[in-house]
């Protein structure tokens, strides 16, 4: 009786593998653009946890791209946002628009400044 259910445990077994909220194994010559987009895909399926650990991916491996970093720290903002986790959305959003107060910040991505503040004014008119 009991090997009549071996074959559905071996199955939702798969099933729960396969699901992983994880981000795949990534070799290292893999570029910040497909790192990206392979969050995009899983951010799209609401898979944010392994969303966010592309995006995480991105600050580790290339801290010195600083579109890449703005990239993915305004993903992971948003990330919290959607998930109405407005207290670390708020503060990662502050965090990316610190960085636009430099001389500098022409250099900087200008979409993700004003996408941030755009969120940022959201929040607040729902807080009212």
């Amino acid at each position: 009786m009991r090997l009549i259910y071996l074959p559905f445990i071996v199955a939702f077994a798969m099933l729960l593998s396969s699901c992983s909220s994880g981000p795949a194994e990534m070799r290292a010559d893999t570029t910040p653009a497909e790192i990206v987009q392979r969050a995009q895909e899983a951010s799209d399926k609401n898979r944010y946890k392994q969303a966010k650990a592309y995006y995480e991916m991105i600050l580790e491996r290339f801290p010195d791209d600083i579109d890449m970093v703005c990239t993915a720290e305004y993903e992971i903002a948003f990330i919290h946002y959607k998930q109405r986790k407005y207290d670390l959305a708020r503060e990662g959003f502050n965090t990316l628009l610190e960085r636009y107060n430099i001389p500098d910040e022409v250099l900087l991505p200008p979409q993700y400044k004003r996408l941030a503040t755009i969120v940022l004014e959201r929040m607040a008119e729902k807080d009212k």
